[in-house]
């Protein structure tokens, strides 16, 4: 608390200190708080609330807050509550009393509000930057693999062929969404609470366009309860990175799997991965496990801050401290995560002969087979039980397909003929997905000019 004259007749719990201080996470907002203090005072001075003298000692004192913060000089004490205090009282102890002229016509209600709004857009932009990292990685990784042949899955059993180009764009169009989820975020932080004062406005004629327009806000928000009581945005980011972690995650599962000697399709690089403490052979993909891990610990921060928001009345509560620590811990492990799947996929490398042997399996050709028959007039649910029956028949006499002898493909079908044969030609089974966004090389070469326009990258 700042000293003065209080209400109070006894002084605070020290374990109700501890409970309500905030200093030990929210001075990551030192920055923010001070930049948005320096246009607050600007303002003040602009429509005559303080003088211009008074504007400039508070912009050089400011200066030198900023200064020690960005220097890790500020010395914090043990009686500030909040960032927001901590700057108020040193910059107070920098030019003295005139100070105390800073929180004129604002609270640290809308004070952290807008703070907080200018962190979440912050580093939305930066998590922005991460993602078109992220996802030119897997465009080069596409180029570079667009004809390597491999096996598609569903139930983690091989299901139908595809190009490992195709499969990498799978997680460039996910990073694609999430992107877009970001730069709604953007969006939900352009109005500016600052101005609403605790919770009804203030008492002076001040000009909130001209802070907003000083802080990068593209309006004011238009209603002082709602803007103090507000953090949507906070909730918008926390969704998109739960998202975005959830997709992280399947990309770390997919690494561990075929990294595995079991699947012996990538090698992990050496950077990213770990030994055993007692089994020296060992290469684990901890990196790539720790993106499984660490998606649903951003996802529990989602929750938690919903909890906390759910059935709270307008408009500000204390609760709404528990914004920092659940919005801090996101966008750290977050970007974390971004870093190690964009560094990982940078130096992986591909088995295309242990890729190709699993795509050459006849048995993921049986829809292929299924559609010749189809061709052929024979409804398509009869089809797929006559494929099914020459796939058992194949199975139980520990044959390919193609093992079959024309005779047999005729007791199954009179619909069957040498063409069967050639459609178990191996490049028959990726070209034929011709569809557009199927596996074929044409579609998914078109798929890269999209995904490199998306980018705005031209081709190498």
């Amino acid at each position: 608390m700042m000293p003065g004259v209080s209400r109070f007749s006894e002084p605070q719990h020290p374990v109700f200190r501890q409970l309500n201080a905030s200093i030990g996470f929210d001075f990551r907002l030192g920055p923010y708080d001070v930049e948005q203090s320096r246009a607050h005072a600007a303002m003040l001075a602009a429509t005559g609330i303080i003088s211009g003298a008074d504007r400039d000692a508070l912009l050089g004192g400011l200066d030198r807050v900023a200064a020690e913060l960005d220097g890790g000089t500020f010395a914090f004490r043990d009686d500030d509550e909040d960032i927001h205090m901590a700057v108020e009282r040193r910059l107070t102890e920098i030019v003295g009393p005139v100070g105390g002229k800073l929180h004129t016509a604002r609270s640290r209600n809308d004070q952290v509000a807008t703070d907080m709004a200018m962190f979440t857009r912050a580093h939305a932009l930066g998590t922005l930057e991460r993602l078109q990292h992220l996802q030119s990685v897997l465009v080069q990784l596409a180029e570079r693999h667009e004809d390597w042949a491999m096996p598609g899955y569903t139930h983690l059993q091989r299901a139908q062929p595809i190009y490992l180009a195709h499969h990498l764009l799978a997680y460039f169009w996910m990073f694609r969404r999430d992107a877009r989820r970001f730069e709604f975020v953007l969006g939900s932080t352009s109005e500016l609470p600052l101005g609403a004062g605790a919770l009804a406005g203030v008492n002076f004629q001040t000009d909130r366009q001209m802070v907003a327009g000083d802080l990068g806000f593209a309006g004011v928000a238009p209603n002082s309860v709602d803007a103090v009581s507000n953090r949507d945005y906070v909730l918008d980011f926390l969704s998109a990175a739960a998202t975005c972690a959830t997709h992280l995650s399947r990309l770390g599962a997919e690494l561990v799997l075929w990294s595995s000697e079991e699947f012996g399709f990538a090698r992990l690089p050496d950077a990213w991965t770990s030994g055993s403490s007692i089994m020296p052979q060992k290469k684990n993909p901890d990196a790539a496990e720790l993106l499984r891990a660490k998606a649903p610990r951003v996802a529990a921060r989602l929750v938690a801050f919903h909890g906390v928001l759910h059935g709270l009345p307008l408009t500000y509560n204390k609760d709404m401290q528990e914004d920092k620590e659940n919005l801090f811990d996101a966008v750290d492990t977050l970007d974390l995560c971004l870093q190690a799947a964009a560094g990982m996929l940078e130096a992986i490398t591909f088995d295309r002969e242990r890729l190709a042997e699993a795509a050459a399996d006849e048995l993921i050709a049986a829809t292929d087979i299924a559609d010749l028959l189809v061709r052929r007039g024979v409804p398509f649910r009869q089809s797929h039980g006559i494929v099914a029956g020459l796939v058992r028949e194949a199975l139980e006499s520990g044959r390919p397909l193609s093992g079959l002898t024309r005779a047999e493909l005729a007791r199954h079908s009179d619909a069957l003929d040498d063409e069967f044969y050639a459609v178990l030609g191996q490049r028959e089974w990726l070209e034929s997905k011709v569809s557009e966004g199927g596996t074929a090389l044409a579609r998914v070469r078109e798929q890269l000019c999209h995904a490199r326009a998306e980018l705005d990258v031209q081709p190498a």
